[in-house]
């Protein structure tokens, strides 16, 4: 039994010796096939971390890429995320009321009026290409495009500008539309041309200090917007040198001051080169040439200008001499006439905000419930336009026309926010006779005495 016992161990032991090294082995290969799929997730793990690295940088360059969208008091603007390219779009709309006091039995209409329609369409390219496109759908006259037009600036000094745009000649009539003290522009805005076709180049120096600007156009009349074929040959050169000496001196008190000379210089020929009339600040022609007239020969303007806006107050100041070469008809004989106008004007912002060429902004917008008021504006101008006294009685009949306008207006503006302005103004506009006869037109026939009230949208 006991040799059976010892027979059975030494098996068993035998057996066990037997079995180890495949045990080992299996051991081995669970170890092989467990590294084997170590690699495998190792592997799979890199793959995932570089496709979450490429996402990443995909989604950055993404954000990078997409547009900026806002909506502010500047209206609607797309931009890239870099700033090098925008898109602006907005809108002025002006409604005006005018009535017209003591006109002599209603001669002429009280009546609201769309003044101004635009949608504003606006934006960068590569920092470098400016557009802008604004057409108009107020007023009296058909649809028209008052800008169109392509800008180039190499450098920030530096910019070309071509297409349809304001002429760099009247002051007043450079001030943006939604700025302006007074719902009308001046006596003067009668004489220097509004937009034009052509080519111009803007230099500036030290942020400002002097800026000179010169163009060459087609050429309109006084007070016109350039249709977009010309009317002759000839061609006009604008030209305007403005200086800004303190605008780097921020806590100057001749911060606010700019002076400068424009001018503009050409040959006309034809009616078209003649102005359509002479219009009162409420918008009443005053003096308008002879059907038969036309305009043939050299024409030209100066106007030293200058502002000057310190703190709640502000003054705007200028002059004009236009001068045109008539034939009273085709083979009529030439006479040349200079008609000269001039404007002062000042405000005041009783809020305390400071007043600027380019408008006011409220310190706290109007709010019923906030009990805030936004910013209140006083204004108050005179301005005289003098029609050459050899225009008539050949180039204009002394019936239906004044040889001289006067004119005196006061004002008050609401600015609501950034974006909404309500003004009321008063102009009374007296007329001197081209002869002692008594005109045949009515409204020279008294004064005219003007309240323009006006609700406006800008962005």
């Amino acid at each position: 039994m006991k040799n059976l016992s010892l027979r059975f161990v030494s098996v068993l032991l035998a057996s066990t010796a037997l079995a180890l090294p495949r045990l080992a082995a299996d051991e081995r290969d669970d170890i092989k096939a467990l590294r084997a799929q170590i690699d495998s997730l190792e592997q799979k793990l890199d793959v995932l971390e570089k496709k979450q690295e490429i996402q990443e940088q995909e989604t950055a360059a993404a954000a990078k890429a997409a547009p900026k969208i806002s909506l502010t008091g500047k209206g609607f603007v797309f931009a890239s995320n870099d700033g090098a390219n925008s898109l602006h779009i907005g809108a002025l709309v002006q409604f005006d009321s005018r009535e017209y006091l003591k006109d002599g039995g209603g001669v002429l209409n009280n009546t609201f009026l769309l003044r101004r329609a635009r949608p504003v369409l606006d934006g960068t390219i590569d920092k470098i290409y400016t557009f802008q496109f604004v057409p108009e759908f107020g007023g009296t006259n058909p649809v028209s495009i008052f800008d169109a037009n392509i800008g180039i600036a190499p450098t920030k000094e530096l910019q070309f500008k071509f297409g349809k745009f304001k002429a760099p000649i009247g002051l007043e009539q450079l001030q943006g539309d939604p700025a302006t003290s007074f719902v009308e522009r001046s006596l003067v805005n009668n004489l220097v041309p509004s937009r034009d076709l052509g080519a111009q180049v803007t230099y500036t120096l030290n942020g400002g200090v002097l800026t000179g600007t010169a163009g060459i156009f087609n050429g309109v009349a006084d007070g016109a917007n350039s249709s977009n074929v010309d009317f002759d040959n000839d061609k006009d050169v604008d030209a305007r040198l403005f200086s800004r000496p303190f605008v780097n001196a921020k806590d100057s008190p001749l911060h606010g001051l700019g002076a400068g000379v424009a001018g503009s210089l050409g040959r006309e020929k034809g009616a078209p080169a003649l102005t359509a009339g002479y219009k009162t600040d409420g918008q009443q022609t005053f003096f308008k040439y002879a059907s038969t007239v036309v305009a043939d020969g050299q024409v030209w303007r100066v106007s030293p200008q200058a502002y000057y806006y310190y703190g709640p107050f502000g003054t705007l100041d200028e002059y004009v001499v236009s001068t045109v070469n008539v034939r009273p008809s085709a083979t009529g004989a030439k006479a040349r006439l200079e008609n000269k106008a001039w404007q002062a004007s000042i405000c005041y912002v009783l809020t305390g905000e400071d007043a600027s060429y380019t408008g006011v902004t409220p310190a706290e917008p109007f709010s019923w419930a906030d009990g805030t008021w936004g910013a209140w504006q006083v204004v108050a101008r005179y301005g005289d336009l003098k029609v050459d006294a050899k225009a008539f009685p050949l180039f204009a009949s002394t019936a239906t026309n004044a040889k001289e306008a006067s004119s005196w207006g006061v004002g008050v503006n609401w600015y609501l926010n950034n974006v909404v302005k309500i003004s009321q103004d008063f102009f009374d506009t007296s007329f001197t006779k081209a002869s002692p006869a008594v005109p045949t037109t009515q409204i020279l026939q008294q004064n005219e005495k003007t309240l323009i009230t006006r609700v406006q949208l800008s962005f």
